[in-house]
């Protein structure tokens, strides 16, 4: 759908994520991985993970990523629900 241009400016944008000036290469991939599995990019789920065995990391830490962002969709699930009860004035009590 983008246009030559476009293409070429998102490319170049998404090399320079690449190039990490402040983090070393395990943490660019484990924040790569992270984000992936939050957007639900399958694609870039697999490019991270073969990412992260030729940086070497290791199983215990991509389980830790993953308990990681489960805790944080999970809680992000429950303010939600939390402000439409609120919102709507909704009493959980009387569904007893």
């Amino acid at each position: 759908m983008l246009n030559k241009r476009q293409k070429e400016l998102y490319d170049s944008f998404y090399e320079s994520t690449h190039q990490s000036e402040f983090l070393d290469s395990k943490t660019e991939v484990l924040i790569g991985l992270s984000a992936a599995m939050a957007m639900n990019c399958n694609s870039c789920v697999h490019y991270y993970l073969i990412k992260a065995k030729e940086v070497g990391i290791s199983k215990g830490e991509l389980s830790e990523v993953l308990a990681k962002v489960m805790a944080v969709a999970a809680g992000q699930k429950r303010l939600q629900t939390q402000e439409v009860l609120k919102k709507y004035q909704i009493d959980l009590e009387s569904y007893e």
